[in-house]
């Protein structure tokens, strides 16, 4: 009866799978849109073959793929350095106690949706700066803590609505450069200054907004609203990507779907 042995699966067994299962749906979040996803699935084929050359004992090809991938340790450090940053980061800054709670934060367990009231104040405000061509930036905490980002500006705690950020973002403003900080329909911060991306090349067009707005999706599980001063054009930037939209409307559901 021993080929039956694996039919014993203990607590510890269950515990392990389910571990790895949300390692590994946090790690594609992190990696999905981006170049990384592609680099991702060809390390976890060559893993998933060197498995399979061992458990067919095929000793050469086994040793090759198994130094391959024991040796690109420090390659995959530095070709996911971003993600990797980003990950610790999600890790050691979540405000768990602010969330009611571990389960929130898992996914898997979630039943019911946040609400998120103001969005679509947030992107009618986007719209109609964008028609007289003020230029605008805004970022919306998710889990992630922003507050290395906070510090460098303004703290503030004032719920959101529109002629607060039409206040905020007038040009003759004081609190008009730098960005904002939203966290539950509440802003936080503003003048804040976000980390410019300049490894990624982006079109001309965009200006310092944009990279800033970039910077901050990528370093973070942020989402950022960037309103062009130049064009009046509105840009949803989420883990490193713009993302597109049809109208208005659709952005807004787009943003409370990645909200939640």
């Amino acid at each position: 009866m021993d080929q039956f042995n694996f039919l014993n699966i203990g607590f510890l067994d269950i515990l392990d799978i389910v571990l790895v299962a949300v390692l590994l749906f946090y790690i594609f979040r992190l990696i999905r849109g981006t170049a990384a996803i592609n680099i991702f699935i060809g390390i976890a084929i060559i893993y998933l073959i060197w498995k399979l050359t061992q458990a067919l004992e095929m000793e050469l090809l086994s040793d090759i793929l198994g130094n391959f991938l024991g040796g690109g340790f420090i390659a995959l450090i530095i070709v996911f350095q971003q993600e990797i940053r980003k990950f610790l980061l999600m890790v050691g800054s979540t405000n768990l106690a602010s969330k009611k709670g571990i389960l929130k934060h898992l996914k898997f367990f979630q039943t019911d949706i946040a609400a998120h009231s103001q969005i679509d104040d947030i992107v009618s405000f986007c719209e109609e700066m964008g028609k007289i061509k003020t230029g605008a930036l805004i970022v919306l905490q998710r889990n992630n803590s922003l507050e290395f980002v906070k510090m460098t500006g303004d703290e503030m705690e004032i719920k959101v609505n529109k002629p607060i950020l039409k206040s905020i973002f007038y040009k003759n403003s004081p609190l008009h450069d730098g960005a904002i900080v939203i966290e539950n329909d509440i802003i936080t911060a503003s003048r804040v200054i976000l980390p410019i991306e300049n490894t990624m090349d982006i079109p001309a067009h965009f200006g310092l907004r944009h990279r800033a707005g970039l910077g901050i999706t990528i370093r973070t599980d942020a989402l950022s609203l960037v309103v062009s001063e130049e064009s009046g054009q509105v840009s949803y930037i989420n883990n490193g990507a713009f993302i597109l939209f049809e109208d208005f409307s659709e952005l807004a559901e787009i943003i409370k779907e990645d909200l939640n």
